[in-house]
């Protein structure tokens, strides 16, 4: 069988490191594949004008499966500032890549995993009756509709006259808004499609009924926000009535929800919502199990077979400076994990895991953030794991 070539995407900052810690795992594991990396992020912005170019866009279109590390996004003006100055005069406008590519091979949904690793000292504890500590197991599956709400990126300042005048045909924008100088409005869009709507919802509920999760909860705001929250509600309540009898549908609003989770995480099984209030609540849940240092994702389309696994950390990018890096690669080495399910090497998945967990519960190699130290170049001489010793004690394990 001819090896699998998988697209790198190490990005900025740590994102280098992590991945290349997650492939030396993969490699441990014996998984056969060969890599190679593509050009995306910061410093492709600064001299090409272009976060993800051209290049990068046709090597996933060719390859399907892409890890992809880390990148780093700042404000209009000073993603500006930091462009080549040949190419300030250009019009150039900078977007998020990561955001480009999923609207771009419409990897429209996400799943985030929430799981509690025993031994973890991380993990979220409470007080029970009579003063008992307790540590609920999470294990929580977010789905998060990708390319659309308030993502969708079809937002103004100063908008447009046609815009405008289509804003004043609502009662609302007239009684709030209508009296405020149109250059002195910034508006920003929240679209949700039925199209898009119904293959979020599907693949939560499938994944529910796959792994025997109790419950799907859609978690948005459908009694303020009542076109597009109410929207997903609507038809997750016709979905399970007609194809999931057997799987109980809750409702929560996103501000409850973040109340809920730390008081009873374990209730939860799959959580569907858009783009916004999945980002929220992924991140909530994340926080649970250790923070972003364990969070890891997919983002992939059904039709197409493309998909895209990453950590939901950022690139950090004054870690990426320390002489020994410091960050905890699991939430990469778990994305990897992602990626064999995905394209059915799940013995290796499953192996990979078992090794990560069996160093967690040892609790012999711990990176900074595990021993609840501040993120400093010093962190390594007392007593903190480096991200490569880390590694190491992954691959020991395997």
């Amino acid at each position: 069988m001819s090896k699998r070539t998988i697209v790198s995407l190490p990005g900025d900052g740590i994102g280098r490191t992590v991945l290349e810690e997650t492939i030396r795992v993969l490699d441990a594991a014996e998984f056969e594949a060969d890599y190679v990396e593509g050009d995306i992020g910061w410093d492709f912005w600064r001299t090409e004008g272009n976060p993800l170019p051209q290049r990068t866009i046709d090597l996933l279109e060719k390859h399907k499966i892409a890890l992809f590390g880390a990148i780093t996004s700042k404000p209009k003006d000073e993603a500006f500032e930091e462009l080549a100055p040949e190419l300030q005069e250009k019009g150039l406008v900078y977007s998020s890549p990561i955001v480009g590519l999923r609207q771009h091979f419409n990897l429209d949904i996400c799943l985030r995993p929430c799981r509690t690793y025993k031994g973890n000292p991380l993990n979220f504890i409470r007080r029970g009756p009579g003063g008992v500590i307790e540590e609920p197991e999470v294990d929580v599956a977010i789905f998060r509709q990708n390319t659309e709400g308030l993502y969708g990126g079809v937002e103004w300042s100063d908008p447009p006259e046609i815009v405008h005048e289509a804003l004043m045909t609502h009662p609302k924008f007239v009684k709030n808004f209508g009296k405020t100088p149109k250059e002195e409005l910034s508006v920003s869009t929240r679209i949700f499609t039925k199209k898009s709507t119904e293959r979020i919802l599907r693949a939560a509920f499938e994944h529910a009924k796959k792994y025997g999760y109790k419950s799907v909860t859609v978690c948005e705001k459908p009694n303020v926000i009542r076109e597009t929250s109410g929207m997903m509600y609507k038809m997750a309540q016709q979905m399970q009535k007609a194809d999931f009898p057997e799987i109980e549908l809750w409702n929560t609003n996103i501000d409850a929800q973040m109340m809920w989770l730390t008081k009873n995480p374990e209730n939860y099984g799959v959580i569907v919502a858009g783009n916004m209030f999945g980002d929220i609540v992924s991140d909530g849940f994340a926080g649970l199990i250790g923070g972003l240092g364990f969070a890891c994702s997919a983002q992939y389309n059904p039709d197409s077979g493309i998909a895209v696994f990453e950590p939901t950390h950022g690139s950090a990018p004054k870690y990426a400076d320390y002489e020994t890096s410091i960050v905890n690669p699991i939430a990469m080495i778990e994305s990897s994990c992602m990626m064999l399910d995905f394209i059915d090497e799940n013995e290796i998945a499953k192996k990979i895991r078992k090794a990560v967990a069996d160093v967690i519960a040892e609790g012999k190699v711990r990176t900074y953030d595990m021993q609840k130290m501040p993120g400093r170049a010093d962190v390594i001489e007392k007593g903190a794991a480096s991200t490569a010793e880390m590694a190491d004690a992954i691959i020991a394990k395997l």
